[in-house]
């Protein structure tokens, strides 16, 4: 399975970079709107260009495959995160759980006690593992939407989610 590719997702299929995230690759989102920028940052930090821009699959860079791009059939998500995972042979549970799906930075583990005034008391009474980002510092913790995710994993694992 492909563990070390890295993505530059265009703005018009957003969502996919925080399932990219949320699997544990290394996802940046492109939200401006010249497309030079884009194969530039794709260039220059070997990502593949995820993209329902069929103008950018007619670059000379992609169509000598000097850079790898992807051009999304749907614009529905759900179908979006299987055509990714299938034709680039990605493992749903990579890392996952490992990357800010705001910022793209990897989480650092901490300590309870480190988050007592970060989250709200519920939670700190009823969770023991906390991550946060060390950039934009959210807090991560295994409560009812990382519950709700990881069943989305699973329908692309085929197996266990642990």
């Amino acid at each position: 399975m492909a563990s070390n590719l890295k993505f530059i997702v265009d703005n018009n299929v957003g969502k996919l970079a925080k399932w990219l995230r949320m699997m544990g690759y290394d996802t940046l989102f492109f939200n401006g709107h010249d497309d030079s920028e884009l194969v530039a940052a794709a260039l220059a930090e070997d990502r593949v260009v995820l993209t329902r821009d069929t103008r950018i699959m007619e670059r000379r860079v992609v169509t000598n495959r000097r850079l790898k791009a992807m051009l999304i059939q749907s614009d529905q998500p759900e179908e979006q995160k299987k055509q990714v995972i299938e034709a680039l042979n990605l493992n749903p549970r990579l890392k996952p759980f490992t990357i800010c799906l705001e910022c793209n930075q990897p989480l650092v583990a901490r300590d309870k006690q480190e988050v007592k005034d970060l989250v709200p008391p519920y939670v700190f009474q009823t969770q023991n593992q906390y991550m946060e980002c060390p950039v934009c510092h959210r807090i991560y913790w295994q409560g009812t939407h990382w519950r709700a995710m990881t069943r989305e994993l699973k329908k692309f694992s085929g197996g266990s989610t642990e």
